[in-house]
């Protein structure tokens, strides 16, 4: 399984650095209005195995084929987070039943490369996507909390600014660090994610 924390802070910076001059995160500010229906979504792996944290290089390709998979299908993404057993995407769409379908079969593709990559063939490696309507503004920027504070919450790293599959880094180099800081107190994640997201 990768480990985050098997790397130096030195390679971690490096790694982070690497990701932010290529371009990975794919984010922009919010700006909140319900012309389209807004989503949470969240994919897991079957048994939260780490399939998608198998190495860097996995965790890296995959979060590139989610940010071609949105932009193909013309989806505003709002925040993201990939962690080695399941993802986070808050986006905006037009035709959600048909998105939902058409990731079903980005699930499918890479399922199908990563079991022949393992000599697995059958495994059964994405286990589900459920989805969370956004219902207010409030529900819309807790949420980006609650994806841009995932890898702290499961532990894959101490500190949100230093998780690279994540787009925390655009989202602060575009607002700035103070106003991040303030939404993060205006907005608190309290028992978001118990039962879940109920507000």
């Amino acid at each position: 399984m990768y480990d985050w924390h098997k790397y130096t802070p030195e390679q971690q910076r490096q790694i982070l650095s690497e990701r932010k001059r290529r371009h990975y995160p794919w984010h922009s500010p919010p700006h909140f209005n319900f012309k389209h229906q807004l989503y949470h979504l969240i994919a897991s792996c079957y048994y939260h195995q780490p399939f998608i944290g198998y190495s860097m290089e996995r965790l890296t390709s995959f979060s590139s084929s989610l940010h071609d998979f949105f932009k193909t299908e013309q989806v505003k993404v709002y925040a993201w987070c990939v962690l080695p057993n399941h993802y986070h995407t808050l986006i905006r769409c037009e035709n959600f039943t048909f998105l939902s379908k058409e990731l079903g079969k980005l699930h499918g593709r890479t399922a199908y490369a990563w079991n022949g990559e393992e000599n697995q063939r059958g495994r059964k490696v994405f286990n589900h996507c459920s989805d969370r309507a956004i219902r207010s503004e409030r529900h819309f920027w807790v949420t980006i909390n609650y994806i841009h504070h995932n890898p702290v919450h499961h532990k894959t790293t101490k500190n949100w600014k230093h998780w690279p599959f994540s787009s925390l880094h655009e989202f602060i180099d575009k607002l700035g660090y103070e106003k991040v800081k303030q939404i993060w107190k205006d907005y608190p994640l309290l028992d978001y994610g118990k039962g879940w997201d109920e507000f």
